[in-house]
């Protein structure tokens, strides 16, 4: 039996990630490092199967580091991303994550590197942007939907963040 909701800022988040997606060169997915799988959102998977992919696993310091390990093993092996695990609050990811989006995607001279931050809701997504910025950029909150519409973050180093809405997939099985 399938179960149909969702609410139409979801659906209008995930409608507008699907109409930008061209012009996207590196999708990240934020997904929880204690429970990898379930936060991960396989619509997102599909709709950047084509592009560069990183999953950052926040919250690595409440996950236990060799499960973790495994998960970073599964996610790089079988689904081709690229990955790394983070505590938000103690760690800077900064130069980094910048350098394997540089990896992933080459910048090109007089043009920013569109990467697209997204995830489920209250997996970090604002956290990891307000750290790459190095300030208060993007409202952050213990609530799901603090983030109300999409947002682009220039870090003024070549990358242009594109701050998204925390979406769930339409359908569950």
């Amino acid at each position: 039996m399938a179960i149909h909701w969702y609410p139409g800022h979801m659906y209008k988040a995930s409608k507008e990630m699907n109409e930008l997606l061209p012009l996207i060169n590196v999708v990240v997915e934020v997904i929880d490092a204690r429970l990898p799988h379930s936060s991960s959102n396989p619509m997102i998977a599909q709709l950047a199967a084509d592009k560069p992919n990183i999953k950052i696993l926040t919250k690595a310091d409440l996950a236990d580091p060799a499960t973790t390990e495994l998960w970073q093993r599964w996610f790089e092996q079988e689904r081709g991303a690229m990955t790394m695990a983070l505590n938000l609050k103690t760690e800077e990811p900064g130069a980094a994550l910048i350098d394997l989006i540089n990896t992933l995607y080459p910048q090109r001279e007089g043009r920013n590197t569109l990467v697209l931050v997204s995830g489920i809701p209250n997996v970090g997504k604002s956290t990891l942007i307000n750290s790459l910025a190095g300030r208060q950029v993007a409202k952050t909150g213990n609530e799901p939907a603090v983030t109300k519409g999409q947002q682009r973050i220039n870090l003024r180093n070549g990358i242009m963040l594109l701050d998204t809405p925390g979406i769930l997939w339409p359908k569950i099985d």
